[in-house]
């Protein structure tokens, strides 16, 4: 089969980047309940070997060719640490501590994160000053979220959503990785979610003597919850949301983030019965504007605007180039 019969349509990747947010909102419910048989580590090191497992078999079955370069080795092995060992370790550890629901919320800060790695890290992109206002409205909208006006946790609570906002960072680290790194590998979607987790996975069975072993408790909801979690959430999904990324570019994609809270909650509140207070979803709209913000998809609405306006005028010809590609793209 040849690259070309392996691109998905436009429309069949839109219902990918659907799917994308509803499993993604569904997997903060399926670490809560495997956490009631299983040790935040246990749930993490589930996840990520039964979705090597899944990609494996994919792989095997389409025959897809791994990459022989020793730095492309390298950097997916840095992306499988950071982009899947330490975010999945952290938020399974938070998760003892908080709600399903508000992990979902501070998983939209991805994007913020990412803006801060890609314009003041690895300097991937230089951020315009309507850039930083969203970032620091972004933090406006964390704090609002901790609502430090309560009275502060720091027995549980702070501690357990430092915790997530460093697994967001370390995704943001990962997402910037990407862009400098390796942003053209010639791997396919597959082949690199497979790199991605199977790394991951390769670095948690190292660990499994310090960090996996210990009792467990698997009833039928727990081993159908990592079963989700892993094939599923950490296996197919990946190679969607690589779908999503490689169809429409990194900021559109990540707007999945604005799906996965709205599904973990509601799953929290109806399913396990989780209290919502008012600031946190005040604060994840506060977040979503810094979202907006910090992407520049305001300017970006306003280009295309421009576009479509100069393409619908009275003859065309100025806005569009023989063969219907507007003017100014490749």
């Amino acid at each position: 089969m040849t690259d070309a019969a392996r691109t998905p349509t436009s429309a069949t990747v839109t219902v990918q980047f659907v799917l994308c947010g509803i499993v993604w909102g569904s997997s903060f419910l399926f670490m809560k309940v495997g956490l009631e048989g299983l040790s935040p580590a246990q749930v993490a090191w589930s996840r990520l070997v039964l979705g090597a497992i899944t990609l494996g078999a994919f792989v095997t079955i389409r025959r897809e060719r791994l990459p022989r370069s020793i730095r492309v080795w390298g950097h997916m092995l840095v992306l499988g640490i950071s982009f899947c060992v330490l975010p999945f370790l952290l938020f399974s550890w938070a998760q003892q501590h908080v709600t399903s629901g508000l992990a979902s919320i501070y998983n939209a800060t991805t994007p913020i994160m990412t803006a801060v790695m890609a314009g003041l890290l690895f300097r991937v992109e230089k951020l315009r000053p309507v850039q930083l206002a969203g970032i620091l409205i972004g933090m406006l909208g964390v704090g609002v979220i901790i609502a430090p006006w309560q009275g502060l946790d720091l027995a549980q609570s702070i501690p357990a959503q430092l915790a997530m906002l460093g697994a967001t960072a370390c995704y943001g680290f990962s997402l910037a990785y990407m862009r400098r790194f390796v942003p053209r590998t010639g791997m396919s979607a597959l082949t690199f979610s497979f790199l991605n987790i199977g790394l991951g996975a390769a670095v948690m069975v190292v660990l499994t003597p310090a960090i996996a072993l210990g009792p467990v408790s698997l009833t039928p909801p727990v081993v159908l919850s990592m079963i989700a979690l892993g094939c599923l959430g950490t296996g197919v999904v990946y190679i969607w949301n690589q779908n999503t990324l490689r169809a429409w570019g990194p900021t559109r994609a990540s707007t999945v983030t604005y799906i996965t809270p709205i599904v973990g909650v509601a799953l929290g509140m109806t399913i396990l019965g989780e209290p919502l207070t008012w600031n946190e979803p005040v604060g994840a709209l506060v977040v979503f504007a810094g979202i907006v913000l910090a992407q520049n998809r305001l300017r970006s609405l306003g280009r295309r605007r421009d576009r479509i306006a100069e393409a619908s005028g009275p003859s065309g010809a100025e806005a569009i180039r023989p063969g219907g590609r507007p003017a100014g793209r490749a």
